[in-house]
């Protein structure tokens, strides 16, 4: 198994770091996503070294995409639902960890940034926090997570994906020229775990698994379509030999079908695995049930999805993975620490802003 400290954003980065930025520091960070809000806390000893700890790490489950695979807009519940549960982490931040303003990040993934009326919510932030919430794009998510996720000396024979709830994005790198800088070329699909679930749920008559299941299958010629045409489209990535996988879907699975605590940065798994997975939650969930009562990862992960979301989101990985050529012979990984990568790209990014103002 590959064991690698999660640097690869630090050194993408070529630039002298000013004093104020090396000394330890503590940052923020809040992203809103389909499925959630995750709030993280780390403390950067030297960030030119990619030295930092996670001192704290959370999440909020609010499912706030659901309204745009209906209308392509939030509903206002879930715009105010978002505003409250980013103040008030806002505020524990800013109180608990004694954070400057200055060093707390507020971004938008590209999920929830593509709703027709995300400005509503970015606003109401701006005018409470004082932040300029960035929204990022599906190319930009998936360069933070390329930087974030994949060790630098991988970069050329790997590609990242990552399925979250609005959205599946990723992309790979090549070497276009004498200097060896690489360019990115990226991968978007428009479905994730929340928007492909809503748009099966709204076909339903009923609340059943027994109908989401039926419903799902007559949608898997499109979906696998979707994804061969994706792929085609970016016919390099079938001669990467790895492939680094992150978001809930993934994580879900490996927690689930793993049963234990994720301690490594990178993970490996095989196809194999997530079609063995597959099976289990749609004929024995109960099996994961019982074992949430005694493990507390499972039981965060059933907390956070119910059985319809696993269902929709390991069948977007399970597609995702027998439509990509030759995947018996690529090694896959789950990246762990996925959802840092944003956060550690911005505070790098703030350390060569700082340089540039002195």
């Amino acid at each position: 198994m590959k064991k690698y400290i999660l640097l690869s954003v630090i050194f993408i980065f070529s630039f002298f770091i000013p004093s104020s930025i090396i000394s330890q520091k503590l940052y923020g960070g809040i992203e809103i996503g389909s499925k959630g809000v995750k709030m993280s806390v780390i403390n950067v000893q030297n960030i030119k070294k990619g030295k930092y700890e996670v001192i704290d790490f959370w999440t909020e489950n609010v499912a706030i995409a659901k309204g745009i695979s209906i209308d392509g807009k939030l509903a206002d519940s879930d715009i105010e639902s978002a505003f409250n549960v980013v103040v008030k982490n806002y505020t524990k931040i800013l109180n608990e960890y004694k954070i400057e303003e200055k060093n707390i990040f507020i971004v938008v993934s590209s999920g929830v940034g593509m709703a027709k009326n995300i400005d509503i919510l970015l606003q109401r932030l701006h005018v409470f926090t004082n932040i300029d919430v960035a929204k990022i794009s599906a190319e930009t998510e998936a360069k933070l997570l390329l930087k974030g996720c994949i060790p630098p000396k991988e970069y050329s024979d790997s590609l990242i994906l990552d399925i979250g709830g609005g959205n599946t994005k990723g992309g790979y790198v090549e070497e276009f020229d004498i200097d060896d800088i690489l360019k990115f070329y990226p991968i978007t699909l428009d479905l994730g775990t929340v928007t492909l679930t809503e748009k099966i749920n709204k076909k339903a008559k009923t609340s059943t698994i027994d109908e989401f299941n039926e419903l799902l299958s007559s949608t898997l010629p499109e979906l696998k379509e979707q994804i061969q045409d994706l792929y085609k489209q970016n016919p390099k990535i079938f001669n990467k030999k790895n492939m680094y996988m992150s978001g809930g879907a993934v994580w879900a699975f490996y927690t689930l079908y793993k049963g234990n605590n994720v301690t490594e940065n990178f993970s490996s798994f095989k196809i194999s695995d997530v079609e063995a997975y597959n099976t289990i939650i749609k004929t024995d969930y109960a099996k994961f049930e019982t074992l949430a009562s005694q493990n507390k990862d499972v039981e965060k992960v059933l907390k956070t999805y119910s059985q319809k979301y696993l269902i929709a989101a390991n069948t977007l990985l399970l597609t995702l993975l027998e439509k990509m050529p030759a995947i018996k012979s690529k090694d896959i990984y789950f990246t762990k620490q996925g959802q840092m990568a944003w956060l550690l790209s911005y505070i790098a990014d703030s350390a060569k802003k700082a340089k540039n103002i002195n």
